[in-house]
């Protein structure tokens, strides 16, 4: 792709027909991109019976959206999304296009960087561009971070997971492009959507939480896994985790959080008995007061945190979780 720089590309997910939190981030950091590009920011939006849920992308930094609404496009359908967007790209030639890294956009990212025969970056805890204007996009790895660019190939592709960027400010109306899409009707889809069930998630939601706690392998066992859980409970904290309690089976894949897992910026984080890998701490780089309980005076994560305990976390939670409700029953 030759010539004049690109459009900076961002596909909005939906749900119901509102667009998700991780494609409004993604879209106020796009817009940062494409103004140090000097290109336009432009978005992909498809649903059905969505047209009114555009202003926000506008209010976010959109110069462009490009809008597909039909009935079949109601909820994600790969090939169809896949179809719809490799042949805008092939027409417009965007520099970079951004994706979240959603359940969503972890099987459409490839596909369509597979038809476009360009590369891809998935889970980025940063985007900026380098001297040459390429896209840089950050990776945890190997103990560090490391920084991606495609030298040739265009577009530039990168999922991103909700919580790495902020969110933009939507409040103010602003105006922007917006371009209906033709929608027919595919007679040769190989997958019928027929029903859609939503799971109800089971205690305080990790993206949204104010306090999370999250816990590691020093629990040792599902007995010391359990005072992590009844403190995230007495707080009213969400229940985090590294990788070891998810392959225990102490806790669902759902809590993990980290490069593979979730992103959150809670006001408070506590990690117990977690050594501070960086696997598991690129998750939590929004995080506003940090906490750290470990019996391993030396441990990485004491590094990281704004205050550290050390101490066993099997014989310190009992007496924190005592303090705490003890302290509830004087305020009550």
């Amino acid at each position: 792709m030759g010539g004049s720089t690109g459009p900076v590309w961002v596909f909005a997910e939906q749900s119901d027909g509102s667009v998700l939190p991780v494609s409004l981030e993604l879209t106020g950091q796009a817009r940062k991109l494409a103004d140090e590009l000097g290109t336009s920011l432009e978005v992909i939006f498809l649903g059905d019976a969505v047209r009114e849920n555009t202003q926000i992308l506008f209010n976010a930094g959109a110069d462009k959206v490009y809008l597909g609404e039909h009935p079949d496009l109601k909820f994600y359908q790969s090939e169809r999304y896949m179809q719809i967007i490799v042949k805008l790209a092939q027409e417009h030639q965007p520099e970079i296009f951004l994706l979240g890294s959603t359940a969503t956009g972890k099987e459409l990212a490839p596909l369509v960087a597979a038809k476009l025969k360009t590369g891809l970056t998935a889970h980025c805890i940063d985007l900026t561009l380098d001297q040459e204007k390429r896209l840089e996009q950050i990776i945890p790895a190997y103990g560090g971070l490391i920084s991606i660019v495609c030298p040739e190939k265009r577009p530039q592709m990168a999922t991103i997971a909700k919580g790495v960027f902020l969110k933009p400010d939507t409040s103010e109306p602003k105006q922007g492009e917006l371009v209906l899409l033709e929608i027919g009707n595919e007679q040769d889809q190989r997958i019928e959507l027929l029903n859609v069930v939503y799971e109800e998630t089971e205690g305080v939601p990790l993206e949204s939480a104010a306090v999370v706690v999250a816990g590691g392998a020093g629990a040792k066992d599902l007995e010391g896994w359990q005072q992590i859980v009844d403190l995230a409970d007495e707080m009213g904290a969400a229940l985090g985790s590294t990788r070891p309690p998810v392959d225990e089976g102490w806790v669902e894949l759902d809590r993990m959080i980290g490069q593979s897992g979730k992103m959150v910026a809670p006001e408070l984080y506590i990690g117990v008995g977690l050594s501070g890998e960086l696997q598991h701490m690129v998750g939590i780089t929004g995080a506003k007061l940090m906490v750290a309980v470990n019996s391993e005076p030396k441990a990485p994560v004491f590094e990281q945190v704004d205050y550290g305990i050390v101490d066993d976390c099997r014989e310190f939670l009992p007496v924190l979780i005592e303090n705490i409700k003890a302290y509830k029953a004087d305020k009550a």
